[in-house]
């Protein structure tokens, strides 16, 4: 026998050592923690499976924009009484926002009035005021969406809206989708139209958005009961209150700390969600509350 026929010998006796030394011991902690279970049954928490509200969404952001916007320039000599521009206050249309030496000025929607500016250089700088009327009943945001959405995207399509500096969700839709795909960045233009509940939101806030799509009512599951082990996935399920049955599941999207069940489950079933890890198939357990 040649040397490297000895060499190659010796490597492959000590890799089979090494294999059975491993699934030994695999095997001998099973037959333990089965001699453990069959004494003392382990404590798990289980709920049971229901059906929940899954989608898919897509991610993206933009700024707030007011649905409308006035802006008004008036020069201090015209003015003669005004509203207080610098009250952030809440006007009706038709009100009048103020009187000047030749004409009024009336708002021509309801809205929040505001002084934007009294600046220099700006129609006879500090002699003039710079003020807008914005309707922010409804706040509109323009997105800009990858291409590959584009059988997706389509008018009143669902939006989830938040912003770092609320803790509310607030509602709204896609108001329009562009009917072109811009070619320097393979995007499509989308325009979202948003509920503002109290006028909590103000234009010029940067919102974060969930498009939401594939709407489906399904069974679901809390993640931390269900064990990844390479490609399947798995859960526990109890049977008759006593012992665990290991059961491989098929797993759609994840939503909110659910994960969808597509197979292997049904909403009649019971599964371990405290002490996973703990279980084996058919390991004895004793139920307790959460």
């Amino acid at each position: 026998m040649s040397t490297y026929k000895k060499i190659a010998l010796v490597f492959g006796i000590i890799i089979l050592l090494i294999v059975g030394i491993i699934v030994g011991r695999i095997v001998l902690n099973n037959i333990i923690q089965k001699k453990i279970n069959q004494v003392n049954p382990t404590e798990v928490v289980a709920i049971n499976v229901k059906k929940i509200e899954f989608y898919e969404k897509i991610e993206t952001f933009g700024t707030a924009i007011a649905n409308q916007s006035f802006s008004i320039r008036i020069r201090k000599d015209d003015l003669i009484s005004s509203l207080e521009f610098d009250k952030n206050l809440l006007i009706t249309k038709g009100q009048l926002i103020a009187q000047l030496k030749n004409e009024k000025i009336i708002a021509p929607f309801s809205g929040k009035l505001g002084i934007r500016e009294i600046s220099p250089g700006i129609l006879q700088g500090a002699d003039s005021i710079i003020a807008t009327l914005d309707d922010i009943s409804v706040i509109k945001i323009d997105v800009r969406i990858p291409e590959i959405y584009l059988n997706i995207l389509k008018k009143n399509l669902k939006v989830k809206v938040t912003t770092e500096n609320l803790s509310e969700t607030f509602d709204g839709s896609i108001e329009t989708v562009s009917s072109r795909v811009d070619p320097s960045s393979r995007s499509i233009l989308a325009q979202i139209k948003i509920k503002n509940s109290n006028n909590k939101l103000t234009p010029g806030m940067l919102l974060n958005t969930e498009i939401i799509y594939n709407e489906v009512i399904s069974l679901g599951v809390p993640e931390e009961s269900v064990v990844q082990q390479g490609n399947t996935a798995i859960v526990y399920k109890v049977i008759d209150n006593q012992t665990v049955a290991r059961i491989e599941v098929k797993t759609g999207v994840r939503n909110l700390g659910y994960i969808q069940i597509i197979s292997g489950l049904t909403d009649s079933d019971q599964i371990v969600v405290q002490g996973v890890s703990k279980v084996r198939d058919k390991s004895k357990i004793k139920l307790i509350s959460k």
